[in-house]
């Protein structure tokens, strides 16, 4: 058992808890064919179901993490990993349509609220080394290997076992999250502000251009990454569909290469955030948007290229949409004020996974109206992805680049 874990420690630790709170977040978007035939979802549906789970996370967010300022977040943690679990096990037995599969999964992002950026807290504020800022780039970089997992498993058991195994994983995925935290980490209560404030009184952290930089800059990064995590299976299925002759082997599974772009990500994540921490992290993460954004207006129509050529773009495009990922949260986390983390916090995730709630159902919409059989209506779709990151990234530049004094 260990209770006073080192930096190494603590930071493997609780990446190895993301990951296993994570198996459940893509089994809908990799099985979506699935849903899409046993219950006849339409496109606009299948979005509403892929964007209420990111829904749920927003409208639980700011008051979980703005408590974190009060109580150990370690506690928060461990109830968020339960409702996962309970969320994962009633999709599995319950769901039969559209309606049970939103309101399930709405309950699923209640749990993950919980969970994400809570075990970020539970890392920083028991962080004994002098690299804090490494340490939360593996964490939020884990989210990816998280995805990757999900993407895989969802595919392999949802092939073999249905999806319903698939869902169950996920729970499971949870309860082990539950365990390792409750073994291995001892309570500890947060650091105070110095003039306290009310729950959800977020003026103060409205104040900070720094962080709302860094705010803006992370809303619009969220927004791109789940839709196209959202909609990136649909979208190689599509491609396969266009070529002259049928793929065989691993590359015609298209979860299986979702996979790859969520493992390329996790290493484009870190590498990320050590050349912001050398360089200048505002213009970094401004360039890594702008450059992102470019790619994310073209990929969309080369839909019908070779597959080999296709899977290479959006493996390139994962690489870049997740480099500034650990930047942004490295960066907001370094501009909060003392005794202000989890207000800052929840105010970052609050803007953040609204945007990323609207961007897999507005991608839907535009394949709704655009269509899906057609290289137009996919470059349309990551056109609706992508252009919202030019603005992140003058967000941050503008904004994330004031200094703060005193």
């Amino acid at each position: 058992m260990f209770r006073t874990p080192g930096p190494v420690l603590i930071t493997v630790l609780m990446c190895l808890a993301q990951v296993a709170t994570l198996v459940d977040v893509f089994v809908f978007a990799t099985l979506i064919r699935t849903f899409e035939t046993e219950w006849l979802l339409t496109k606009v549906e299948q979005g509403w179901v892929l964007g209420v789970y990111h829904a749920g996370y927003v409208l639980a967010v700011p008051v979980i993490m703005a408590l974190t300022d009060r109580i150990d977040a370690r506690r928060l943690y461990m109830a968020g990993c339960l409702f996962i679990a309970l969320a994962a096990a009633g999709f599995a037995f319950l769901a039969e349509g559209f309606w049970s599969a939103l309101a399930l999964r709405a309950l699923s992002g209640f749990g993950f609220a919980a969970t994400y950026m809570p075990g970020l807290r539970v890392l920083v504020d028991r962080y004994p080394g002098g690299n804090e800022s490494r340490a939360i780039a593996f964490y939020t970089s884990s989210w990816s290997l998280g995805t990757a997992v999900s993407y895989l498993l969802a595919g392999v058991l949802g092939e073999t076992l249905g999806w319903q195994a698939a869902f169950l994983a996920g729970g499971l995925g949870a309860l082990a999250a539950f365990a390792l935290v409750l073994v291995c980490l001892a309570p500890r209560a947060p650091t105070r502000a110095s003039e306290p404030t009310r729950l959800l009184d977020f003026r103060p952290v409205l104040r900070n251009r720094p962080a709302m930089g860094y705010v803006l800059g992370y809303a619009a990064h969220t927004y791109e990454l789940l839709a196209f995590r959202a909609w990136l299976v649909a979208f190689l299925a599509f491609s396969l569909t266009q070529q002259a002759e049928p793929m065989v082997g691993w590359l015609a599974e298209p979860s299986r290469i979702a996979m790859f772009t969520a493992l390329a990500a996790m290493v484009s994540s870190i590498a990320g955030n050590e050349l912001a921490a050398r360089l200048d992290r505002p213009r970094f993460i401004a360039v890594v948007q702008c450059v992102t954004a470019s790619l994310a207006c073209v990929i969309g129509f080369l839909g019908a290229l070779s597959y080999e050529a296709v899977v290479a773009l959006v493996i390139l495009y994962a690489l870049l949409v997740q480099a500034d990922s650990a930047a942004l949260t490295a960066g907001v986390v370094g501009a909060a004020e003392d005794g202000r983390r989890g207000a800052t916090l929840a105010v970052y995730n609050l803007v953040g996974w609204t945007c990323g709630f609207a961007g897999p159902v507005l991608v839907g919409v535009v394949l709704g109206a655009v269509g899906t059989e057609s290289t137009t209506g996919w470059g349309m779709a990551f056109m609706a992805m992508g252009g919202v990151t030019f603005l992140g990234g003058a967000a941050v530049r503008i904004l994330a680049g004031v200094r703060r004094t005193g």
